[in-house]
């Protein structure tokens, strides 16, 4: 497992998304005070889900197909995507967010 430094929280600010160049790709999600973390790339297609569209219901809607998922589980909520999202934990250290990866074997 590989923590990953993402930003200072005060520089994602609520409804924004930042992509992690880790290996897997890290998208980083801050709805409403809370943040989570998802796989990067839409199981669908190749989009990255930090340049998707994020919803007040914390889903995030794939910007090439509309497929959504839910931020909190990483479940496939609409078709085209029917696999879905891994997601990683996120955590809060003095003002500073990471995520913590597996990294693939």
């Amino acid at each position: 497992m590989t923590k990953f430094h993402v930003c200072a929280a005060a520089d994602l600010p609520s409804g924004e998304a930042k992509r992690i160049e880790s290996e897997p790709a890290v998208s980083v999600f801050h709805v409403g005070g809370e943040y989570f973390a998802l796989a990067d790339l839409c199981t669908h297609g190749d989009a990255s889900m930090a340049d998707g569209y994020i919803e007040d219901d914390c889903t995030v809607e794939c910007p090439l197909h509309a497929a959504r998922f839910c931020l909190r589980t990483g479940k496939a909520l609409s078709q085209p995507a029917y696999i879905d999202l891994a997601t990683y934990p996120v955590s809060i250290e003095d003002g500073e967010i990471y995520v913590t990866v597996e990294s693939a074997a």
